[in-house]
């Protein structure tokens, strides 16, 4: 533990009239406390923002592993975001309509609505993506109709 001995400084600093002045601005340059307004009209002091507070707060870039069937991709994205956003981005990525996309986290499939902090989202979390089935289902019927359906096992013969 250290001990300063405060008038031992301020004599030392006032014999010298350069010092001391420079000693003083340093203090005040030191000691400035910084005052912010919140919106309640409170008076309060200014906090340092650092990265690992804001992650914590919910603010700021967050990765999340969304993993597909048989892939899985690294999306940054911000913590404030919706799922409906975040399909939106997956889409440029899976080349899957967002209607045709669902998301699972925590084992529940999440609306689009829905804010990633809020469900409790964070950084290097995994995300579960699904096709729907509905349009899957659409998409095979639709690619069969198109093509003749050869099928072997009830053949005909007169």
């Amino acid at each position: 533990m250290m001990k300063l001995r405060s008038k031992r400084f301020s004599r030392t600093s006032s014999k010298l009239p350069n010092n001391g002045s420079k000693g003083e601005r340093d203090a005040k340059n030191i000691g400035e406390i910084k005052w912010e307004l919140r919106p309640g009209g409170m008076l309060v002091q200014k906090r340092e923002s650092n990265n690992n507070n804001n992650q914590s707060s919910g603010e700021g870039v967050i990765a999340v592993r969304v993993s597909t069937v048989s892939k899985w991709h690294d999306i940054s994205i911000d913590a404030t975001s919706t799922f409906g956003e975040l399909k939106l981005i997956l889409s440029l990525v899976t080349n899957l309509d967002p209607r045709e996309q669902r998301l699972l986290f925590k084992g529940k499939e999440r609306e689009d609505s829905e804010f990633l902090h809020m469900v409790g989202v964070r950084d290097k979390d995994k995300v579960l993506m699904l096709e729907d089935p509905a349009t899957k289902e659409m998409k095979l019927l639709g690619m069969a109709r198109g093509q003749p359906i050869n099928n072997t096992c009830c053949t005909i013969t007169v």
